[in-house]
């Protein structure tokens, strides 16, 4: 039996394999918590849903042909709009490439490049060399460019307001959170605005060494830290500490965090000396805390009717954290709704009028337990990585914005201060990425999906972007390639050995793209004539050289390669957010206009945006459970991570199946809620808004509040009759595609309202798990 050394987004394994074939993947020893997302890999990565060769949509195919022969500028129909559900035809590599080739100089001579859209999320592979979106990028960027996608679905908001309010790069922010160690060893209280979704700590993108998040919260409570969980729901790491639980309602944290404000000026409990010496424009906020300007008091009283708390809860709070070190967390998802910058906008805010910011174990975070890296004690260090080269096309969309792209080219949009126009795309290209899971509101995204002329996916199985592609390449798995495991804000090295051969005629991204750049002439350039095991020993000599510079030793390539797991980058001392600044605010001012955290920012005022005032304010919400629209939808619906795979990855495997109800999705909700509704674990319940309807199976739980429904995302969509019906459970086809707010145009899908009841139809049988009709020749 053979054992290999591999690594992916949620943990370190070593590969077994017998005959040919996986049979295992046993966690690397060091990890005392290690995930089981990776069951789902074991029967998936040769399932019969593998694509095993290229392939082309049949009614798009046909279209092609006519053009090919006639020489066409413009496309045909192409029969878009059966995308989705039409027939695919087998084809070789050979007339793939052609096809590829032909289309991308079609468009590129009668268009220009800024008609190519390439979109990829950059959580394909965790190898360091085979990162989709570095390949695909590094490709587009040989070939002219692309229109390019910003921001992330994970943090849009948060990572367009946190640079103006602290003059860091969002990744930045990420990289030199304060670390665990210090947090247990130093923090008394901890406020979870949103909680610390254990779950969601399972993966880090590019790659966990070993899971610590857990390790890291038991310790603190055995340091007897107080936790106090501001959340509508009550789950994994909130049990673990057990924390105090608020139940909030959802999309009213800034409201909470503005009376627990109030409370601190009123009490003369601010640390007022910070306040003048650190930040920039507190007296602004000041004067609409107390409403002096509006006339209303962001006092409990007032704060009660919106978050649904008591007035004696926010002064429990404010006497637990006073005179004690506080560090305030806010989870990413506080920030997926409309408005969403303000509830993290009000984090930095408060604790700034605490005065802790900087001090070990005090201050704010925004993100621990989201992934398994954040706080995690290492010593921050730049990996090499592929090269993408520029991009000569400087046309953009923020990444949410992806429907309105399609659906609306030449529309004007805003981000981020400026003013902007959605290109008009004919090619769309992804590679690592999949928008029927990410975006909302998938009834709106199957109609942008009829737009462009052509869509290109590589892709490893039959998903619901490749059912909606015209051209699929068969790509390769993580151990189906070598590749290094480099992982941020972990210590682990390793190799990444291929476990097994490819699947079928199944090929990298770098094979992919080296195929056609060949074809188009750019091979040389795109390749630097160097192999796959050619570039890996090219990064890791850089990777040498870089580490000798940095004062810490990494083996020869040959010895590595023929390695195993190693650490490196130990930390030498706690690492604590904005320490420096706080020491020598003189020699290390912040990136800010004023050089200080901006608690009201004259830049993000003189934006005049109404959805984006210049300093954290509560706005109300179209939805949410004090909207009148919650008389006809009672029910608030929070889809959040899953906790059996990553986004929709390894949907199809068995280890997420097997937490299928009836082979639909699992949807908790109250016991109040589910008597009010006659409803019993395991009935199939139809969960519907005015954009659409899904069916999922009940799990009757006191994790949720009343008024609370939580149905992950993530199962593979499976329309049935109309687009905006999921028989299979995904929420997207229910959640509003708004962006939080004019600044950051993030995703929203926080602030959806619904109703569920009782399915009492014959089950409709999932067929997202079915081939689509393939054709060996045409017809």
């Amino acid at each position: 039996m053979l054992k290999k050394t591999t690594s992916s987004h949620w943990g370190s394994y070593y590969a077994k394999v017998k005959n040919g074939k996986l049979i295992a993947l046993e966690p690397y020893e060091k990890d005392l918590d290690p995930s089981l997302i990776s069951e789902g890999m074991i029967d998936a990565i040769d399932d019969d849903l593998r694509i095993r060769k290229p392939h082309v949509r049949l009614g798009w195919y046909k279209d092609y042909l006519k053009e090919f022969k006639q020489n066409e500028k413009f496309a045909l129909d192409r029969k878009r709009k059966k995308r989705g559900n039409d027939e695919f035809l087998e084809i070789s590599w050979e007339e793939a490439i052609e096809i590829v080739s032909y289309e991308l100089e079609r468009v590129k001579t009668n268009f220009s490049n800024k008609s190519i859209f390439a979109g990829s999320y950059g959580w394909a592979s965790s190898g360091r060399f085979h990162h989709a979106q570095s390949q695909l990028h590094r490709f587009f960027n040989c070939y002219g460019g692309y229109v390019k996608s910003v921001t992330t679905y994970s943090y849009a908001a948060s990572e367009t307001i946190i640079p103006h309010i602290v003059g860091m790069s969002y990744r930045k922010f990420l990289d030199e959170h304060t670390d665990w160690e210090s947090i247990a060893r130093n923090t008394e209280v901890i406020l979870m605005f949103g909680s610390l979704p254990l779950k969601n700590s399972q993966v880090t993108s590019g790659g966990v060494g070993f899971h610590t998040t857990r390790l890291y919260l038991e310790k603190c409570k055995k340091n007897k830290v107080k936790f106090f969980n501001i959340s509508p729901t009550n789950m994994e790491a909130d049990k673990l500490v057990k924390a105090d639980w608020i139940k909030i309602r959802p999309g009213t944290d800034t409201a909470f965090m503005l009376a627990l404000a109030y409370i601190l000026v009123r009490e003369n409990l601010c640390d007022n000396a910070f306040l003048k010496k650190y930040c920039s424009g507190y007296d602004i906020f000041k004067d609409y805390l107390l409403g002096n300007k509006d006339g209303v008091k962001k006092n409990p009283k007032w704060a009660k009717k919106i978050t649904g708390i008591e007035e004696k809860t926010f002064y429990k709070i404010v006497s637990s954290i006073n005179n004690k070190r506080t560090l305030l967390t806010g989870s990413w998802s506080l920030q997926r709704q409309q408005y969403g910058e303000q509830p993290h906008w009000m984090v930095v805010v408060l604790a700034a009028m605490l005065g802790q910011i900087g001090l070990p174990g005090g201050g704010f975070g925004l993100g621990y337990s989201a992934e398994n890296g954040i706080g995690n004690p290492v010593k921050n260090f730049k990996w090499p990585a592929l090269n993408q080269f520029k991009n000569n096309v400087s046309d953009f969309i923020p990444v949410a914005r992806y429907s309105d792209m399609l659906l609306n080219p030449g529309k004007k949009f805003t981000f981020n201060g400026s003013d902007y126009k959605y290109p008009n795309i004919k090619l769309v290209y992804w590679a690592g990425g999949n928008p029927f899971h990410h975006q909302m509101d998938l009834s709106k995204l199957t109609k942008a999906s009829f737009k462009p002329d052509t869509i290109v996916t590589n892709e490893i199985w039959w998903n619901s972007l490749a059912r909606y592609s015209d051209l699929i390449f068969p790509t390769s798995t993580n151990l189906e390639r070598n590749d290094i495991g480099f992982r941020h804000w972990e210590q682990t090295v390793s190799p990444m050995h291929r476990a097994i051969n490819p699947i079928g005629e199944s090929k990298n991204d770098f094979e992919i793209f080296s195929l056609i750049s060949k074809k188009l002439g750019f091979n040389k350039k795109f390749t630097e004539n160097r192999t796959e095991m050619q570039w890996l020993e090219f990064l890791w000599i850089e990777a040498r050289n870089l580490a000798k510079k940095n004062n810490f030793y990494l083996p020869s390539f040959r010895e590595f390669w023929e390695g195993s797991f190693f650490e490196v980058l130990q930390p030498t001392h706690d690492q604590i957010l904005l320490e420096d600044y706080i020491k020598n605010p003189e020699s290390s001012p912040l990136s800010t206009p004023s050089k200080k955290i901006e608690i009201f920012s004259k830049v993000i005022d003189s934006f005049n945006y109404k959805d984006c005032p210049g300093h954290p304010s509560w706005l109300e919400p179209k939805e949410w459970l004090g909207a009148k629209i919650a008389k006809k939808y009672p029910l608030h619906l929070i889809s959040g991570q899953p906790e059996n795979r990553l986004h929709s990855q390894l949907d199809n495997g068995k280890h997420s199946q097997k937490m299928k109800v009836k082979q639909r999705e699992m949807l908790k909700i109250n016991p109040l809620d589910a008597k009010q509704r006659n409803l019993k674990n395991r009935d199939i319940v139809e969960v519907f808004n005015d954009r659409g309807a899904c069916l999922a199976g009940i799990k009757i739980s006191d994790e949720v509040m009343k008024g609370i429904v939580y149905l992950p995302v993530g199962a593979w969509y499976n329309p049935h009759k109309n687009e905006n019906f999921c028989i299979h459970g995904n929420p997207n086809v229910l959640t509003d595609d708004i962006g939080c707010s004019s600044l950051s145009q993030g995703p929203s899908a926080h602030s959806t309202l619904v109703e569920i009841k009782k399915w009492k139809k014959d089950l409709p049988k999932i067929s997202v798990f079915n081939l689509p009709v393939i054709n060996k020749k045409i017809k």
